[in-house]
């Protein structure tokens, strides 16, 4: 308060002293108005004139009422000046009179616009004149103003409006590290706008935007929606990339240098809806189930096209099948594919192999292609395969980096269903019979799905071989039927021998056990029973239908095996042909080919829990000892058959011995060869079946108890009772000519009437003991030129045989002897016994004996005792006789070994 302290004397005294202050104020103030009074009326006056006639100017106004007499009264208020003025005593004269009317446009009335209306248009045509002559003037100036303002704006700008383009560079130059830290930057500026918006309308500042504010907010704008529209299309190029990628991530080490894991990352890193991870990996689940099945029917149709052109095609001839049974013999080195069988049948061979190659090999195959998925699904499901994998702007990916449970579940079991398409495909293959349908060459493609890669149907396509180009209106012909072992195999070439098979079966059965180990090392596969004893069955299914092919093609060779008998020797064996050693090797080759395809040692396992591989039993192992016992018989009679020429070999030998000699080979084939004689071949053959049994057969049992881990021992029996017959038989064979030559010569000899000799001492032996002896001598020669190590018991034989006929002859005469016919006959056998003497065996001593005994009882007592008196003398004519016959019989001397 001002006056607080003041007493209250003071404030009396103030009010007071204010008191006279307003009344001589006001004092003042009325002279003033008295003073001025008629100045103020008609100022007042005037002013209401005025203004009435402007508002009023161009109306019809009324007559005015006659105004009232009053009397002036003089008063203080100012009421009565209010009327006063209102009176029309004080108007002007010709007010009421009606204005023309282009003065209601000055009128102060609304209507009038206060009296605007009539300049107005007048104003408006000026303004537009100014501004027709002045505007650009004037206008460029603001424009000037506005432009520099939007540059400044600009150019502070310059990064913000750069990144548009950057983003499209990098988008074009697949520079995904630039576009991901481009995308941030952009998010950046746009954030940073929106945050000083958001500010300035929180603050309740109603005062606008600066221009340079504005254009800040427009140039970002314009920018984050172009940014937008770009990254919008990249990403769903990204998706349509990751989802048609055909080969496998690698891991997330390789800083992305695999695309499919640089789409991820990239996805992951701008932030998705989906995740990229789980669409990937079920992509590529699609992508190989798809693959899988194009490629294995494609495969199997080509590889029956070709099956088919080989069966309509003529067979292999003699001297190509020589060439081929003889390869694993050949001593020059050998096992080129292109060595094993004819350029056709590798051909088909190589197109098996490779089929199956790509759907099993671990390496650039279809199971490497499932297992390197697996490989890579468990490193997500484990975590181990985020670890490097960005989270995303402000860690929204950081969802995506976790498989859900379902996932697993879905991915897991797609693995499996894998695996069985794998299985049942191989398996399929080798053992269904050859497929009828091969309209899928040309028939047209099946129609894709948007989520399936267009990689995944035309891959198995890509190649467009030229062989498998075929015509609709000309397909195929299909095999024909000759009731040949082959025709119920898909994967095995028609006339293929076993060399060729044992070589790429090998190969088939490796990628089959390899290929059934790594799946079934999965884990997936692993902890499912029923997959693990499918893959069992792959197995060993497909290895006994390839064992079955085998056996049938070794059947089938060692009956054609006669074309390689042309009865040429080896240089250090003079008394065997080269087949036997041929037969050794291509039977050893064999063998040992079946004991890989039965145990398949070249597939490592993975542990007990993968062990597919099972070892073979011993019913699978049944039908090789049989087939290994049937090729031996059936060589043995194919050897018999040539040596004995047009003899029915079959018919001959079926015997001999329970064993299957009733088997004929296929014919078609030779064994002549070289123009040999029958003689020759029976010693060639007789001397190679004393081969096998001496050295052939024991070696191949003992190869076969060696590689198959079992005993032969009643087959091993049979062979060798088999080998003994078929030795008499040809032995039998040889002789049996020979002999009843030589029969026919003694018993001719010793009937004759002219053996009894005309003298009572007789000193020379009768001309057919040097006939049947010089028989003898070229017997002796044949065989020892061919076949030394027969040699004696074939000579011990026919001196057997010679003894026998002398033995016939004496009792076939039915004269009684006399001294000189004594003498002549002991002359005649005595000789040929001493010259064939190295030769004689208890057989032969033993008819010789009886010999003596049938001359004994034939004559008297006189002459049996005369004969003993003339025995020293017929030992020095027989000594005689050898030492004149020295030259012609020499053969038959024991020779002396060299100390």
């Amino acid at each position: 308060m001002v006056h607080s302290n003041a007493s209250t004397q003071s404030l009396l005294q103030g009010l007071e002293f204010l008191s006279k202050s307003i009344d001589q104020k006001s004092a003042s103030l009325k002279v003033l108005v008295e003073s001025n009074f008629e100045r103020f009326v008609r100022a007042k006056t005037t002013i209401d004139n005025v203004y009435a006639e402007m508002r009023n100017q161009g109306a019809e106004v009324p007559p005015a009422p006659q105004p009232r007499t009053h009397s002036r009264i003089t008063s203080k208020g100012s009421a009565h000046f209010r009327k006063s003025s209102a009176q029309g005593g004080l108007s002007p004269r010709g007010f009421d009179k009606p204005l023309p009317s282009d003065k209601k446009k000055h009128a102060l009335s609304k209507e009038s616009e206060y009296g605007v209306q009539g300049i107005k248009a007048p104003l408006v045509e000026v303004a537009v004149k100014a501004e027709e002559i002045w505007g650009p003037a004037l206008g460029g100036r603001e424009r000037e103003e506005a432009l520099r303002s939007a540059m400044t704006s600009v150019e502070k700008s310059s990064d913000i409006i750069q990144v548009d383009a950057a983003i499209a560079r990098c988008i074009k130059n697949k520079d995904y590290d630039g576009l991901i830290e481009e995308f941030r930057k952009a998010k950046r500026f746009t954030e940073a706008v929106a945050g000083a918006a958001r500010a300035h309308a929180a603050s309740n500042n109603r005062a606008s935007l600066t221009d340079s504010q504005m254009y800040q907010i427009v140039i970002t704008g314009r920018m984050w929606s172009g940014v937008q529209v770009q990254m919008d299309d990249f990403k769903r190029d990204v998706w349509r990339r990751l989802s048609n990628v055909e080969g496998p991530p690698a891991s997330s080490e390789t800083s992305g240098a695999d695309e499919s894991m640089t789409l991820i990352k990239v996805l992951l890193e701008l932030g998705v809806e989906d995740n990229p991870i789980w669409v990937w990996l079920f992509n590529r689940y699609e992508y190989l189930r798809n693959k899988i099945t194009a490629s294995f029917e494609r495969s199997r149709v080509e590889i029956e096209i070709l099956r088919r052109r080989l069966a309509n095609a003529e067979p292999p001839s003699s001297n190509s099948i020589r060439h081929h049974l003889k390869g694993p013999g050949d001593s020059a080195p050998h096992g080129a594919s292109q060595q094993l069988d004819t350029s056709p049948i590798i051909e088909l061979w190589e197109l098996v192999h490779s089929s199956i190659s790509h759907l099993l090999s671990p390496f650039g195959g279809l199971v490497g292609e499932v297992v390197e998925f697996w490989e890579k699904a468990q490193s997500f499901i484990d975590g181990t395969a985020q670890r490097l994998l960005p989270v995303g702007i402000d860690g929204q990916s950081q969802k995506h980096h976790r498989l859900s449970t379902d996932d697993v579940r879905i991915l897991q079991k797609g693995v499996v269903e894998l695996v069985e398409t794998l299985r049942e495909s191989v398996f399929a293959f080798f053992a269904d019979p050859p497929i009828e349908d091969v309209s899928i060459l040309y028939s047209p493609l099946p129609p894709t799905t948007p989520n399936t890669p267009k990689s995944a149907v035309f891959a198995p396509w890509a190649h467009q071989d030229s062989r498998f180009r075929l015509d609709a209106n000309n397909p195929p012909p299909p095999s024909p039927k000759r009731d040949e072992a082959w025709e119920a195999f898909a994967f095995w070439p028609p006339y293929a021998n076993a060399l060729s098979g044992i070589h790429y079966l090998e190969k088939l059965l490796t990628l089959v056990g390899g290929g059934a180990t790594e799946l079934a090392g999965l884990r997936p596969v692993a902890s499912s029973s029923t997959t693990q004893e499918s893959l069992k069955i792959l197995v060993a299914g497909t290895r006994e239908r390839c064992i079955n092919a085998l056996l049938a093609a070794w059947t089938r060779d060692v009956g054609l095996f006669q074309s390689v008998e042309v009865w040429d020797r080896p240089n250090d064996r003079t008394d065997l042909t080269k087949m036997p050693m041929y037969f050794l090797a291509f039977e050893s080759a064999v063998l040992s080919g079946l004991q890989k395809l039965a145990y398949i040692p070249n597939v490592a396992s993975k542990g007990s829990t993968a062990n597919v591989i099972t070892a073979p039993s011993s019913a699978m192992l049944k039908p090789v000892r049989r087939g290994f016992e049937r090729t031996i018989y059936i060589l043995l009679a194919e050897m018999v058959k040539m040596a004995m020429e047009k003899e029915s070999a079959a018919e001959d030998l079926s015997s001999l011995h329970s064993a299957p000699f009733g088997l004929t080979s296929k014919q078609g084939l030779t064994g002549k060869g070289q123009g040999e004689v029958r003689p020759i071949r029976l010693l060639l053959t007789m001397s190679n079946i004393k081969f096998f049994q001496a050295e052939l057969v024991p070696q191949l049992i003992t190869t076969f108890e060696t590689n198959f881990s079992t005993r032969l021992t009643d087959e091993s029996k049979t062979i060798k009772d088999v080998l003994i017959q078929i030795d008499e038989k040809l032995f039998g064979t040889y002789t049996k000519n020979i002999a009843e030559h030589l029969s026919s010569i003694i018993q001719t000899g010793i009937t004759s009437p002219a053996w009894v000799p005309t003298t009572d001492r007789p000193t020379e032996l009768r001309p057919y003991i040097y006939e049947a002896l010089l028989v003898l001598v070229s017997i002796h020669t044949e065989i020892l030129t061919t076949a030394p190590s027969l040699l004696h018991p074939i000579i011990s034989d026919l001196f057997e045989q010679m003894v026998q006929a002398f033995l016939s002859a004496f009792r076939t005469r039915t004269d009684r002897y006399t001294l000189a016919a004594l003498m002549q006959a002991t002359l005649d056998v005595e000789f040929v016994a001493s010259i064939l003497s190295q030769y004689t065996s208890p057989k032969a001593s033993e008819l010789q004996s009886q010999v003596y005994q049938e001359l004994d009882q034939r004559t008297d007592n006189s002459a049996r005792t005369r004969l003993q008196n003339e025995l020293p003398e017929m030992r020095s004519i027989l000594k005689r006789l050898r030492e004149g016959t020295r030259g012609e019989f020499a053969c038959f001397k024991k020779q002396r070994t060299k100390a």
